[in-house]
């Protein structure tokens, strides 16, 4: 079966939540069934007891994205290891198609990519990085560097310092 086209009007992307470590298998099969995956990957290295090795992983671990129409959704959900479409209810929710075009964007660039904690301003994180490693505030800002405010309530006063993206995490 040849791959569809997802520029056709009455197809749309869609997130499909999948069994955990089986998205590069879904895709796969996906894409045998005629319909368009995508599952984009990063490489990073693992560590066994006697060796390094680097490894491609998914992006979005859990999740495989799919372009079908409305009327191709049980081919997608009938697929081996895929387990819901993601949505509000029972109804499918479409991935805006500019989001779609930025992974594929990011996948053609060869530039390296990983897997990021959805941060936003005024979100309480951990400095987990550094000589701040264990520090707690919140998210001011997330540029180039993050500025991560720090609160002292008793006094009322509050100190702002910038930290590499990279050395921040969220607080669970």
């Amino acid at each position: 079966m040849p791959v569809q086209d997802c520029s056709d009007s009455q197809r749309s992307w869609y997130a499909l939540v999948v069994q955990p470590r089986h998205e590069k298998v879904v895709d796969e099969y996906l894409r045998k069934r005629g319909l368009e995956a995508l599952c984009p990957t990063y490489r990073a290295a693992r560590r066994w007891s006697d060796r390094v090795k680097v490894v491609d992983l998914p992006l979005f671990a859990g999740y495989v994205f799919c372009c079908f129409s409305y009327r191709q959704r049980l081919v997608a959900l009938s697929t081996v290891g895929v387990r819901s479409i993601v949505g509000f209810g029972s109804a499918p929710q479409p991935i805006p198609e500019a989001e779609i075009a930025a992974l594929q964007s990011i996948g053609r660039s060869g530039l390296p990519a990983r897997p990021w904690p959805h941060l936003r301003a005024g979100e309480r994180v951990q400095v987990v990085k550094g000589c701040l490693a264990g520090l707690q505030g919140i998210l001011a800002r997330e540029e180039a560097r993050a500025r991560v405010v720090i609160s002292i309530e008793m006094l009322m006063r509050s100190v702002a310092v910038e930290v590499e993206c990279d050395s921040i995490a969220p607080l669970r």
